[in-house]
């Protein structure tokens, strides 16, 4: 029996996750879509040969339904599905902080819900996305989402517990390396860089240690170390950002996103 699975308030992270479900297979007469504007719902339909609906008839037809709105549009979302939602349906949340239990005391007692954090390098399929099960999610329903966010990139799951602490290093992760290119930019251009250069220059430096991090299996540290040579540059820039407390405020920035997503869940309770 085919599978009608429904994304529902498709921006950027939505489309992203269309696409890479069409890439895998899917059949686009299986996938319908919503959007707050109907150009945007018109326009997802043109591209990608989707079917553009409307919340309640995506609640009543679809098995699976992915929601991308907003934190804070959520509760009015789920109040419009909830009187059209039949038993057994679905749910994959992506919005951060949200618990499961919060869509699980919404709507239909016993439906299944899946919670998962994914990432904007979705839009290139090098996403990460932390998958989570909440309290009537089966294992089917977890191979469920994994082969619908594994279309854009590598999945993991974690217990829920571990999902605030997920979000801080992983959902908002891109940022920090994108502020970390943009500083050392800058530093490019006070060394008499061109701009374009010193970013060309920092992008793939950035690019290839990723891949070594990925790919090699060596611990950090030990790549680190490998540039590292005795009195020579980069032993220099190290100190410096030791001295300026670079690894303190990283962890530090990293919880108080934590902390953050940890509000967000507070709020909604």
């Amino acid at each position: 029996m085919t599978q009608k699975v429904a994304v529902l308030g498709t921006g950027k992270i939505g489309e992203a996750l269309l696409s890479g479900m069409i890439r895998a297979g899917w059949a686009p007469a299986d996938l319908l879509v919503t959007a707050r504007r109907p150009e945007r719902a018109r326009e997802l339909q043109t591209r990608h040969g989707v079917t553009a609906v409307t919340n309640a008839e995506a609640a009543k037809t679809a098995d699976t339904l992915i929601l991308t709105v907003k934190p804070q549009d959520m509760g009015t979302l789920l109040d419009e599905l909830a009187p059209h939602l039949p038993s057994g349906r679905l749910i994959i949340s992506g919005a951060a902080g949200i618990p499961t239990s919060f869509f699980e005391d919404r709507l239909t007692p016993g439906t299944p819900v899946v919670r998962v954090m994914t990432n904007t390098p979705a839009l290139v399929d090098e996403a990460m996305s932390v998958i989570s099960a909440g309290t009537h999610a089966t294992e089917e329903h977890l191979v469920h989402a994994e082969e619908i966010f594994g279309g854009v990139g590598k999945t993991l799951r974690v217990p829920e517990t571990q999902q605030d602490a997920a979000t801080a290093l992983s959902g908002s992760g891109p940022a920090y390396f994108y502020f970390l290119v943009e500083a050392m930019t800058d530093a490019g251009i006070l060394l008499g860089l061109p701009r374009d250069k010193a970013h060309e220059l920092i992008v793939q430096a950035a690019v290839g240690a990723a891949v070594m991090l990925r790919d090699s299996g060596e611990h950090p540290v030990k790549l680190r170390e490998n540039v590292t040579s005795p009195a020579g540059t980069t032993i220099n820039a190290i100190r410096e950002l030791e001295n300026h407390g670079v690894r303190a405020a990283l962890i530090a920035a990293l919880e108080a996103a934590r902390d953050r997503s940890r509000e967000l869940a507070s709020g909604t309770s």
